[in-house]
């Protein structure tokens, strides 16, 4: 009985660990990177453009100012900071029409600035040159590796991990086998990366 007691509370220690770091391991690959463009928020400094359907005069192509705003011609100041790009559309398109009959507005992000810190892809440990990257859409695992110069000759590329946070402020660990992708052509674990990734590669022990 007193065995029994004990393999209960190590077990129940290591749940409060597990806890108390925010992080877990998961066995299943990470879900589908969703794009970005139709739910990103628009930050400052981010660069728009703006096109009014047979109305080439109103149309720009601007960053949006420290206030989050941005000024377009007929309508003046338009919020665009904190919203996204069919919100601002359909915001300027309501105000057109005091001007224009039945405008049809588009917003397109030229230049997403505002958020490439957070969103940079990074990749530590056994490779030739640690590097902090831009998210782009599509990357993938090896793509990050080679931008990295690839793993040195004292790597242990299959016990590498993927680390990504998750909105509740976790992170959720995938293993990557990175010498199977490099070096069979088995790309099982080269999974999509995500805005704010980090791989990590270690070394081996001798």
């Amino acid at each position: 009985m007193r065995t029994l007691r004990l393999v209960a509370a190590i077990l129940f220690l290591s749940v409060l660990a597990a806890c108390a770091t925010g992080a877990r391991q998961s066995s299943a690959p990470p879900p589908p990177v969703p794009t970005l463009v139709d739910d990103y928020l628009i930050g400052v400094d981010d660069e728009v453009q703006v096109s009014v359907w047979r109305n080439p005069e109103l149309g720009i192509t601007v960053p949006v100012r420290p206030d989050g705003k941005i000024s377009v011609p007929l309508v003046g100041d338009v919020v665009a900071g904190g919203r996204t790009p069919n919100e601002v559309a359909a915001d300027i398109q309501e105000k057109l029409g005091a001007y224009v009959r039945d405008p049809q507005v588009a917003v397109i992000l030229t230049q997403l600035r505002s958020h490439e810190y957070l969103s940079r892809v990074r990749v530590t440990g056994a490779v030739r040159q640690p590097v902090s990257i831009p998210y782009r859409q599509g990357m993938t695992v090896l793509d990050a590796v080679l931008a990295a110069g690839g793993v040195t000759e004292f790597a242990a590329p299959d016990r590498a991990d993927l680390f990504r946070r998750n909105d509740d402020a976790s992170t959720t660990t995938y293993a990557v086998r990175l010498d199977r992708i490099l070096n069979r052509g088995d790309l099982s674990t080269n999974y999509s990366v995500a805005p704010g990734d980090v791989i990590t590669v270690p070394e081996r022990t001798f």
